[in-house]
Parts: C-alpha cells; sequence; structure tokens
C-alpha cells in the first residue's frame, strides 16, 4: 500500500519559519570541516547478504547543499542533514582516516608501521566490508593490528567480522582493546534481554518505518541512518582498560586511554594518540546533544560524569589536541576549535544537570521543569548543543530519573488508572463527541500538542474510532515535522503512519546470533528469565543441570514460586541434565523443542527425567514484536 503523508498545516510551516531566528545559520564552518581532507567518494550501495540494498549513497541526494528547508522539516534538522549526508573516505591528519556516511557510525583508521589500527566498526559486516574496502584501495594494504572498541553500543562493534577474522583474534594475532571490567555483559545484554521491546521502541524513534523524503525520514541527526538487512557480528575484547592512564603501543603507534564508566555508555573511554596529536572522546562530544535517556530504551545515563570526564580530558590533552575524531559526525581541527568544541559539551552537560537539580529542589516536577528550562544564549547558539540525538527536554527530565527516580512527586501521578481505564472515564465523563470537537478545535488553532493529548483519551477508549484515529494522526504528523531532535520526528511521523494503517511489520531484526551466542552464561540465564511467564509458571518446580562441555562450566538452573534462578556447580537432585557445546545448549534453553532433535543426532546428551524440557516450554511465554504503542 502506498502511504501518502499530509502536508504540513500553515502554522507548522510559519512555526518552521520562525525558527529560523534561533539559529546561525550564517555559520557554515561545519559545512566546510564536513568535506575538508576527502579522498574518494563512496564507492556505490553497500549490500545486505541476501542482495537487497542495505544502503544507497544517493538515496540522499533530495537534501540539497543550498536548498532552503521544506516546510515540513525543522530548519536546524535540515542544516545538521545537509552535513551529514555527504560520505566518502577522508584524511584527519598524517596517518589517520575515516570513512563516514555509509553507516550511521564513522569508522577510523590509524595506519601503523606495520600495521593497521581499526577504532570502531560500525553497524554491521557489510558497511563494515565495504569502509575497509575503501582503504585497502586508496590508504594501505597492511594487516589488521588491533580493533578497539570505545564504548558497548552495537553501532561500535557489530561489523568487527568485516574487518578481522575471528581465528586471528583467538590466537592472539590481533588483540581488540575495549573499556571496562564487564564489557560483554553491558554491550550483549542491552540489547538482548529488554531486546524486543527496545527493538519496537527504536523502529519508531530511528525512523524505521519512515520513507526517505521531506515528510519523512530526514537522515539520524547523529548519523546518515541505520541501515536494514546487515549481519550484526561480535568477537569479544581480549584487552581491557579498567584505568585511566593506560598505554599500549600498536604498530608503533601508541595510545594512551582515559576511562570514562557511566557516561555515554556503561563502559566507554577516551583515546589520546600523543604521535598525532589526536584526540576522541567517543561518544561523550558529538556536534549533538546526546541522551541523557534514550528514547529507544537504555538505562539513565549520568550528565554529571560526561562532564566531569571531558574536564579531566581537557586537563589532560586540551593544550595540545590538534584534532578531535568522533564514532559518529565531523572532526575538529585546530587546538582552540578542539578546546571550545570540549567546553561547550562539558558545560552543556553540566548546565542540564545542575539546573535540572536546581528546578528540583524547588519543587518542580520533571515535565514542569523541562518546559521551564532553556541553554544560556552561547551554549543555545552552539550547534553542537543542539538535540539531534538527545534533547534538552527530554535530558532534563532524564537528569531527574537518574537522581530522583521514576516518582515525579506529585500524588495523582503514583497510583493513577492505566492507560486504557483512564480513557474511558474520560470519554464517559466528557463525551467521544465533546473529546473529538476539542481535539479538533485544537489541531486547527495549530495547538497539536493539546489535540494530540486529548484525542489520546478517545482512542485508547475506542481504537475502532476512524475519525478520532486520523484527527490525531493529523496532530502527530505536524508535531514530528516541527520538531528539531530527529527522534522527536520519528516518533510522531511514526504514529501518525501507524494510527492510519495500523501497526507494521519490524524493518529489521536487532538480535543477531553472533550476539546470542556470544553471551556468557549468566546473561543467557537472565535472558531467559525475562521469558517466564511468572502466573503459569508459579506452581512449578524444574531443576535443569547444564553441563557446557566445550568451555568446561556446569551450571544447574531451577525454577520455583514462577522464578527462575541459576548458579555455577551442579544439583543432585535435579530432573534432567543437559550436555553439549554452548550453542546446542543455548538453542536448548531458549527453544526447548529442539532437544530431542539434538539428542537425536547426539549434539546434546539428555539424562533424566525429559519431561522438564516440556514443562519448561509450557512456561516460557512469547514476544510479538508489534505490540501496539498508538492503540491499546
Amino acid at each position: 500500500m502506498c502511504y501518502q503523508p499530509k502536508p504540513a498545516t500553515s502554522e507548522t510551516a510559519r512555526i518552521n519559519r520562525d525558527a529560523v531566528e534561533l539559529y546561525d545559520l550564517a555559520d557554515r564552518r561545519d559545512f566546510a570541516d564536513a568535506r575538508r581532507g576527502l579522498i574518494a567518494e563512496l564507492p556505490g550501495n553497500v549490500l545486505a547478504d541476501d542482495g537487497s540494498v542495505a544502503f544507497d549513497p544517493h538515496a540522499f541526494d533530495w537534501i540539497g547543499d543550498d536548498d532552503p528547508a521544506p516546510e515540513s522539516v525543522n530548519p536546524s534538522l535540515w542544516r545538521q542533514s545537509q552535513i551529514i549526508r555527504h560520505g566518502g573516505l577522508f584524511q584527519l591528519a598524517d596517518g589517520l582516516y575515516q570513512v563516514r556516511g555509509n553507516d550511521i557510525t564513522n569508522l577510523t583508521v590509524v595506519e601503523g608501521t606495520d600495521g593497521l589500527i581499526v577504532i570502531d566498526c560500525l553497524n554491521g559486516v557489510e558497511s563494515a566490508r565495504q569502509a575497509m574496502g575503501l582503504i585497502r584501495e586508496h590508504v594501505s594494504d597492511k594487516p589488521v593490528a588491533a580493533v578497539i572498541y570505545t564504548h558497548t553500543h552495537l553501532d561500535h562493534y557489530a561489523g568487527v567480522k568485516g574487518i578481522v577474522d575471528a581465528d586471528d583474534v583467538a590466537s592472539g594475532k590481533v588483540p581488540i582493546i575495549a573499556p571496562g571490567h564487564q564489557f560483554d555483559r553491558y554491550a550483549l545484554g542491552e540489547n538482548v534481554i529488554a531486546g524486543n521491546a527496545m527493538a519496537r521502541r527504536s523502529f519508531y524513534a530511528f525512523g524505521g518505518f519512515l520513507d526517505l523524503n521531506s515528510c519523512g525520514y530526514v537522515t539520524g541527526g547523529m548519523g546518515i541512518g541505520s541501515l536494514k538487512g546487515l549481519t550484526v557480528s561480535y568477537i569479544p575484547p581480549t584487552d581491557l582498560i579498567t584505568e585511566t592512564g593506560a598505554k599500549r603501543e600498536i604498530a608503533g603507534i601508541e595510545f594512551e586511554f582515559l576511562y570514562a564508566p557511566d557516561t555515554e555508555a556503561p563502559e566507554e573511554m577516551h583515546i589520546w594518540i600523543p604521535q598525532l596529536k589526536a584526540l576522541t572522546c567517543a561518544e561523550n562530544a558529538n556536534h549533538s546533544l546526546h541522551n541523557i535517556q534514550t528514547l529507544r530504551g537504555a538505562r539513565t545515563r549520568d550528565a554529571r560524569n560526561f562532564a566531569r570526564y571531558l574536564d579531566e580530558t581537557l586537563e589532560r590533552w586540551g593544550e595540545v589536541a590538534e584534532v578531535h575524531y568522533g564514532p559518529h559526525t565531523w572532526p575538529v581541527w585546530g587546538n582552540e576549535q578542539v578546546t571550545a568544541f570540549l567546553e561547550s559539551q562539558r558545560d552543556t552537560y553540566k548546565y542540564i544537570h545542575d539546573q535540572s537539580l536546581r528546578l528540583a529542589n524547588k519543587g518542580y516536577t520533571p515535565l514542569e521543569a523541562a518546559e521551564l528550562l532553556e541553554l544560556p544564549e552561547e551554549l543555545r547558539r552552539n550547534w553542537a548543543s543542539r538535540g539531534y540525538h538527545g534533547t534538552l527536554h527530554h535530558d532534563v527530565r532524564a537528569v531527574f530519573t537518574k537522581e530522583l527516580g521514576m516518582w515525579d512527586g506529585d500524588p495523582v501521578s503514583l497510583h493513577p488508572h492505566p492507560p486504557v481505564e483512564t480513557a474511558k472515564r474520560y470519554v464517559e465523563f466528557a463525551g467521544a463527541d465533546a473529546i473529538l470537537a476539542e481535539g479538533r478545535r485544537a489541531f486547527e488553532a495549530g495547538d497539536y500538542r493539546w489535540a494530540a493529548q486529548i484525542l489520546h483519551q478517545l482512542v485508547f477508549a475506542d481504537p475502532a474510532n476512524t475519525t478520532a484515529r486520523e484527527l490525531q494522526a493529523d496532530a502527530y504528523e505536524q508535531m514530528g515535522y516541527q520538531a528539531e531532535g530527529p527522534q522527536w520526528r520519528g516518533i510522531f511521523l511514526s504514529a501518525a503512519k501507524e494510527l492510519r494503517l495500523g501497526v507494521q511489520p519490524p524493518p529489521y531484526v536487532t538480535a543477531s546470533r553472533d550476539t546470542i551466542l556470544a553471551m556468557p552464561i549468566d546473561i543467557l540465564f537472565d535472558f531467559l528469565a525475562v521469558q517466564i511467564a511468572g502466573d503459569r509458571a508459579a506452581d512449578v518446580d524444574i531443576t535443569i543441570d547444564l553441563d557446557f562441555a566445550d568451555i568446561g562450566e556446569q551450571w544447574t538452573m531451577w525454577i520455583r514460586r514462577g522464578v527462575l534462578n541459576a548458579r555455577r556447580g551442579r544439583d543432585a537432585d535435579a530432573r534432567l541434565t543437559v550436555t553439549g557445546p554452548k550453542q546446542a545448549l543455548t538453542g536448548v534453553l531458549l527453544n526447548p523443542a529442539t532437544a530431542e532433535k539434538l539428542a537425536g543426532d547426539g549434539t546434546v546428551q539428555l539424562t533424566g527425567d525429559r519431561t522438564a524440557l516440556a514443562e519448561l516450554t509450557a512456561i516460557l511465554d512469547h514476544f510479538e514484536p508489534t505490540f501496539p504503542i498508538v492503540t491499546p
């Protein structure tokens, strides 16, 4: 079915025209910096394994460098999209290169005397392979000497098997360097244990359901966008950086690390290359305000730590750094510019943290504070502080969540009726016709936030009310056109589409085989535990021993009182013992029905009461990847 969004209303067009006054559109430095050092354009499409096009470098050609913003796009977001749509292979300094624009993330390569050091690996094997092809063609055919993950997010490690062979890592030939004591736990746990909910929200936020046009998806703000159909790979790190000041010499190049946990990721680090006077603060410094709380769903971050580690970075290397390169957006050159960039990023996060808590201490709720707080003029007009990933509004609310918890302090929000029951009461009290009339009045007055809010009650009370759904979709659509933040835009426009067409199928799969198989055993049990239907499991008593023969680990798992627990060792009273390699046992745990087949071909051995597996199957829940969001 061909989906045709509606155009911007005259009110949205006016708001977007007026927004121009908020921005310094005469400042064109970023346009030049984003094209500086270009060696080669992107070679062509990134193809997924099935031959489909995961990324077309010309798909954003409709965003012209000198074109004014369309009425349906916030002019600040339009400017950011004009800059980041340009990709290719770039030289940042002698021996320092980046491939940008063929994925949401940048691939950075340092050329050493006898090898290449790759920093961050993109979002998938195919885009990483294309990026390395550019390096091989135009820079060097030296072997990869090391891979560095700057932090635990998927788009920084998922392409690793397009860069290095897993056997070379296992043999010790190529180290993988990463931050923290528990890199695997955070990298693999975050995207899997709550992965179904996170994926559903991500498709909204990152525009997975939207077409690429001025009424749909307009880049991801931090990068061109998440590619569809890529192979997500994973190789565990072999060398963990757990303290600031740690150094490594690789292929004749010295690297120094600043450990920065609990910032943009649970495990993150900054990297200084003294020989090149080159610095990266990973995702703690970007040409965008970052998330303190992601809209896709992840642990709330510490805004104060962003500022703290950026200041420590300035203290260590601020006087000598000549280039700052990031895993997203474009570099900054010159010591004065690098210092100003990092100081601005530091002060933006610290202002948000400090002023949010100031307002909290004055009695404001999160939403009240978010409506009230504005950045100082110098920070507000700095392009790198604009909300192309996080937004000031939801970052303020996130500080409240981090420091004060989920309750906003208002007794009415402590134990409200759930959304559907609340909606039914609103409709019973006010009447469906009155709510619809008020929604229509608000829309015609350009008060789209109120129109969406009041119509929400009618849609949730009566999702079959097509008139209410269509009108709420119209309101969400205009809110999306006005949004500076691409994730807000994606959420509002996806909501509008879903209200009109119904729930859309997921555009791609986020959990990969590599990710699940690489999970530490305790995380694997955590993943299984959230699939136990507590009500159905309340009266079961299952104990299963698992012997992971290929890695020499024995675990016992038991389910009682609706809870799955696991620990190392064996239980003499276990009803069943399953023995086999980790890959096979992972399959048995996640799909017990496969056990008999695997036992039949000798892949696993089952000893004891096999009915325990049938009981486990009966209490496993099923996660529907297309659960409703804008309807009950």
